[in-house]
């Protein structure tokens, strides 16, 4: 009899065992095949297992088991990825509530309610019922407490990853206004813009994006200001992104912008929070990416490329002329070694005799037509400021200037290029800085050899030809809808009041109307 019942114990614990291996297969199958559609399992070892699976056994993963309920001995399970939750918060908050708890439930029904609310001590939990949901909580460094028994799970807030503190802006540099630049993680952005625009209208709708790197987005605008389509086409573009990666803001920019064809920037993109909550006040769109501390506005047009935030810190007058000096910039950065190829090559008598002799004396002893040697010059700058870009610290500039002057004097004591060009393209250069947005700058930079073959072909004639089809490539492009050279071309009279001519702020009671603004009036007087 002592060995029937022996054998009993024996043969029960192998079914149990076998019946075990059968749950754990059949869900892992389910999670293999469908892991969206996959529910929690009530059975906590098969949930452990299947999360330590899915992260392929990872050494930073921590899966720990625990017993807790006193007589009732309910088995928990915490899982947490090491370097992404904030482990003093999992292990005060968490973990030591559960173990030092005393509290005895009368029965398993009230355990959950009991953890839930009175024991786990952290400020952000939240209920799941599928294992997909656990495995995204977890790669975004919550931690997951699962319980055996129970088809579904707590998500605690813990995240924790290390962040980089808050730097000085580097590529929108002002003398006047804030000095702070948006961070790489979306968190300390988000707490940037919200201490400049205490609104409680500012609506946030949160995206992840990327199969495999899911990315956190967010979405800012002002309720009641930005315009309903405009903020629902956004929402739209970015939810339709399907790609396994999002490593920064660009990735978005470029699959949700109008056209791709272009060479201008159709979203701007900016590091400065005060620049943020300024575009949002306006009745934009501002888009938030975690990993990068650029910021998307949407929609933009041509003109604020130009704009400044220190344009409207300063006096109206200040910035008018600042803005002026950018246009003239603009144009000497697209148009000069054009120009220059122009008149040398096809219309020497339409320059001052004195002025022609002297160039062609210089150009006298030069083996190369004046498109070759403006080409190779300037080929060689952007090969310098490339260069500089990349070399460490203070090295990079020093390298771009001298460089710049060591290759120039050479080349005209060489002979192989005239004074004129050197002078061209260092004017050229100068003038492509005085753009505050690298976009844009780099646009011109890229036109101007469009332009600079058109000028040794037709000369002055294949200059405005160039200038012509540029003007109607921008035309007829859309930012979300907006045209792109408005306030221009469609030209609205009151727009122009903050385009090339900043007027008084005491004149612009009103916001832009290009962008179909919910709220137009920016200042109420006693009677509104």
């Amino acid at each position: 009899m002592a060995n029937d019942g022996k054998n009993f114990r024996i043969l029960k614990t192998k079914n149990k065992l076998r019946k075990q291996q059968l749950l754990e297969k059949h869900y892992q199958q389910q999670l293999e095949e469908h892991v969206e559609d996959v529910k929690l399992s009530t059975d906590l070892k098969v949930e452990m297992e299947a999360l330590k699976k899915s992260f392929g056994e990872s050494g930073d993963l921590i899966a720990r088991t625990m017993d807790w309920g006193g007589a009732l001995q309910q088995e928990i399970g915490i899982v947490y990825l090491d370097e992404l939750a904030n482990k003093d918060l999992v292990q005060n908050f968490v973990i030591r509530p559960l173990l030092q708890n005393e509290s005895e439930p009368q029965n398993k029904g009230d355990i959950w309610e009991e953890i839930t609310k009175n024991i786990v001590e952290a400020g952000e939990i939240k209920e799941i019922t599928h294992f997909k949901e656990a495995v995204d909580a977890i790669l975004m460094g919550d931690t997951v407490l699962l319980m055996d028994g129970f088809d579904k799970g707590l998500v605690i807030g813990s995240k924790g990853w290390v962040a980089k503190g808050i730097s000085n802006t580097r590529a929108e540099s002002v003398i006047r206004g804030s000095q702070e630049a948006l961070n790489e993680t979306i968190c300390i952005s988000l707490s940037m813009i919200r201490r400049r625009l205490k609104d409680p209208q500012l609506r946030i709708k949160s995206f992840t994006v990327g199969e495999r790197t899911k990315t956190g987005v967010m979405v800012l605008h002002i309720e009641g200001v930005a315009d309903d389509e405009m903020v629902n086409e956004v929402n739209k573009r970015i939810e339709a992104i399907k790609i396994d990666g999002i490593l920064e803001s660009g990735y978005i920019e470029e699959l949700i912008q109008d056209q791709i064809w272009t060479p201008f920037p159709l979203m701007q993109n900016t590091e400065r929070p005060d620049a943020v909550v300024a575009h949002l006040l306006e009745g934009k769109v501002a888009i938030l990416v975690d990993g990068t501390p650029h910021a998307l506005i949407a929609p933009s047009i041509f003109t604020q490329f130009y704009n400044s935030p220190e344009d409207y810190y300063e006096r109206y007058l200040i910035a008018t002329f600042l803005r002026i000096i950018r246009l003239i910039s603009l144009f000497i950065a697209l148009l000069l070694p054009s120009l220059y190829i122009a008149f040398a090559t096809f219309h020497p008598e339409m320059l001052p005799s004195k002025f022609a002799i002297a160039m062609a004396a210089a150009r006298a002893i030069v083996p190369f037509s004046p498109f070759f040697e403006a080409i190779a010059m300037e080929v060689s700058v952007e090969i310098l400021r490339e260069a500089s870009i990349r070399l460490p610290g203070p090295m990079g500039p020093t390298i771009g200037i001298v460089g710049g002057l060591v290759i120039g004097n050479a080349a005209v004591s060489a002979g192989l290029v005239s004074p004129a060009v050197v002078i061209v393209v260092g004017l050229t250069t100068i003038s492509s800085y005085a753009n505050p947005n690298f976009n844009a700058a780099i646009s011109v930079r890229l036109l101007r050899f469009i332009v600079m073959a058109s000028a040794a072909t037709y000369g002055l004639y294949g200059i405005m030809l160039s200038i012509m089809l540029i003007l109607l490539h921008m035309v007829q492009l859309r930012s979300f809808n907006v045209p792109y050279m408005a306030p221009y071309a469609p030209l609205d009279l009151q727009d122009l009041k903050d385009s090339i001519i900043r007027v008084p702020w005491k004149w612009m009671k009103t916001r832009p109307v290009l962008y179909s603004p919910d709220d137009v009036e920016r200042e109420r007087g006693e009677n509104s």
